[in-house]
């Protein structure tokens, strides 16, 4: 029997976050963890660093140390899929960091489906002419950026919906 996902559903995480807070998106791979940071809107997702995987315990305490220097309030974690939605390899091991990383921070965590987020970065660096050695200098970042990128805007899309959802019961005579 597999164990229970420690993450919360995006839905969750939205609502369980202070109205002005600040997201990090994570691309795990298997050399590099890409980084990206939200504004405290939650509107738009940076590029940050970085980090050079070594071990486990080295990793996560460069990037908890990110997290409390960012006062970061959520963690949206790339999920590499399979194209058919399966889950490979590089899924069962992000999934096992995961697993590993929750006893350690209090942060909470979601997935992001990262399915061709670094092949959409890659297509965007060559488009712009960028080097071989400056797309992999940047690439792991940005991907990380894609990846949250994609969740704020889901947010934003649900908050909307939650919205306007509200404003059409108040305007039936219906308020909550």
């Amino acid at each position: 029997m597999a164990a229970p996902d420690p993450t919360l559903p995006l839905l969750d995480l939205a609502t369980r976050l202070p109205a002005s807070a600040r997201l990090i998106g994570l691309d795990l791979g298997t050399k590099t963890i890409g980084l990206a940071l939200s504004d405290l809107g939650r509107r738009i997702a940076t590029p940050m660093e970085t980090i050079r995987r070594k071990k486990f315990s080295l990793d996560v305490a460069e990037l908890l140390a990110v997290c409390d220097k960012q006062q970061v309030a959520g963690m949206v974690i790339g999920l590499p899929l399979n194209m058919d939605g399966s889950e490979g390899p590089r899924a069962q091991a992000t999934r096992a960091f995961v697993r590993n990383l929750v006893p350690l921070t209090t942060i909470p965590i979601t997935w992001w489906d990262e399915r061709l987020s670094t092949t959409a970065v890659t297509r965007t660096l060559l488009e712009a002419d960028t080097s071989r050695a400056k797309r992999a200098e940047v690439v792991d970042k940005m991907a990380a950026s894609f990846i949250l990128q994609g969740a704020l805007d889901r947010m934003q899309a649900l908050a909307r919906a939650a919205r306007e959802e509200a404003e059409e019961r108040a305007a039936r005579g219906n308020d909550p």
